[in-house]
């Protein structure tokens, strides 16, 4: 196992900010992106943890995607930020329930399943980049934590938005998202583009052979 690094949190924030620019995202095989996370506690202080939000959002846009959380920069603090200007057709819009989502920063998030109903899609990960896969994930859940202020958090979220909450929280308990994935449904970012574009992953699902819920 690799060695964990015992420098102050803040510190290797630091080090990180003072490069400037996007932040170097941690791909799938690095430890801290499989440890879990410490509850944030002010470990950063206001101040750096506003330039640290910034940095992620920043990282965020330049990727692109629609989430990052702290371990994927190497960073084991329970924090992400969430994005989505939701520029996908209205009919994949309405089958996925994806609206768009202002940018908010989740501190200490935890999340609960509301209802049974489960909701199964195509999904990436900046972590993995290259791939993608289905993943059936609760519909809706509820969302508790606070913001970068301190405030808090405590609401629903359903469609696609419950969906990318769900991806970030998951990150920050050492969780990616192909643990939750179908196996059979593994397809690299060109064969979803080319092959399984559609709204839902049912056409994908008959012709690689695994099951919806």
């Amino acid at each position: 196992m690799a060695p964990r690094d015992d420098t102050p949190l803040a510190e290797r924030v630091e080090e990180l900010l003072a490069a400037g620019g996007p932040l170097p995202i941690v791909a799938a095989g690095r430890p801290v992106l499989r440890r879990g996370t410490e509850p944030y506690d002010g470990q950063l202080g206001p101040a750096l943890l506003a330039r640290f939000v910034e940095a992620l959002r920043a990282t965020m846009h330049a990727a692109p995607g629609v989430g990052l959380a702290a371990p994927q920069v190497g960073i084991p603090l329970r924090i992400a930020v969430i994005e989505d200007p939701a520029p996908v057709p209205p009919e994949v819009a309405a089958a996925r329930g994806r609206v768009p989502q202002p940018f908010r920063v989740l501190v200490n998030p935890v999340y609960e399943p509301v209802g049974t109903a489960r909701a199964a899609f195509f999904e990436g990960c900046l972590s993995v980049p290259g791939w993608q896969a289905v993943v059936a994930r609760h519909a809706e859940v509820r969302l508790r934590g606070e913001d970068e202020h301190g405030r808090p958090l405590d609401e629903m979220f359903t469609g696609w938005p419950a969906r990318i909450v769900q991806h970030e929280t998951d990150h920050l308990d050492g969780t990616l998202y192909l643990d939750r994935a179908e196996p059979r449904s593994l397809s690299t970012n060109e064969a979803v583009a080319s092959l399984w574009s559609q709204p839902t992953p049912r056409t994908a699902a008959d012709a690689l052979g695994f099951r919806l819920p």
